[in-house]
């Protein structure tokens, strides 16, 4: 689960201008600056923005995952999607610059989703399985705001748990 170009310090200083600014706003001179390194520096791993949000994406996305406890995958996907959704960046992502998700919703797999697969394949036991369960877990993290009222995120929450553990027995 390495990433490609990593530099923690960048990386936490591309967050705090992400949360600050968005991401829209967020330029790699900001980023250079509040890391302390040379625009060079972030240039040479990072070509522009995007590049360097996405890596950041994944490394925050993967912490999130590494956290759980697959000894019941279920209860795990469950808090993996609450984890998600009350992550910072993922709520300023989601608030703010919700378009630079639709690549990975609709075009291409991401390094994120490769990282949540190599976890949830040997909980679950299956790659289809797996790949059906992050389906169903991505489909509840970005659309279940838009299904509230009359119910609440913690009744849909009990609903992603009744159909996990109907799917996964």
């Amino acid at each position: 689960m390495a990433l490609i170009r990593h530099n923690e310090d960048v990386l936490d200083a591309a967050r705090d201008c992400v949360l600050a600014y968005g991401v829209r706003r967020t330029t790699l001179t900001d980023v250079a600056r509040r890391a302390g390194v040379s625009r060079m520096t972030i240039y040479r791993r990072w070509p522009d923005v995007r590049t360097l949000v996405a890596d950041l994406m994944t490394r925050e996305w993967v912490r999130v995952v590494a956290g759980l406890d697959l000894s019941d995958p279920v209860r795990a996907v469950v808090a993996g999607v609450r984890g998600l959704r009350e992550h910072p960046l993922w709520r300023k992502i989601v608030a703010a610059d919700p378009e630079l998700l639709v690549p990975y919703l609709l075009d291409r797999r991401g390094a994120s989703h490769d990282a949540i697969l190599e976890v949830l394949e040997p909980a679950v036991g299956d790659p289809a399985r797996a790949r059906a369960v992050l389906l169903v877990a991505q489909s509840f993290l970005l659309s279940a705001p838009t299904m509230l009222d009359p119910v609440t995120m913690d009744e849909l929450d009990a609903e992603l748990t009744a159909l996990l553990e109907a799917y996964l027995g």
